[in-house]
């Protein structure tokens, strides 16, 4: 088992919380993020993209949807 599948090594937001730390990493540590999106019906990597869909995905808006409340 590795350190993503050991559950005795997941440190829960409330333990930090009540333990008064923060996890924090000295910026030799720190990795990029893969950032991945749906498109056309399945998922890629952002960083695939091309100039033109790279800026169609910097011009996304996002929004949260409203229940109608009709008769339910």
């Amino acid at each position: 088992m590795n350190d993503m599948t050991d559950l005795n090594a997941i440190t829960s937001e409330t333990e930090i919380e009540r333990k008064g730390e923060a996890p924090s990493l000295r910026e030799d540590e720190r990795q990029p993020c893969e950032v991945w999106t749906r498109v056309m019906g399945y998922h890629r990597p952002v960083a695939s993209f091309n100039t033109g869909k790279k800026g169609e995905y910097a011009e996304r808006r996002f929004f949260r949807e409203q229940a109608c409340g009709l008769g339910h």
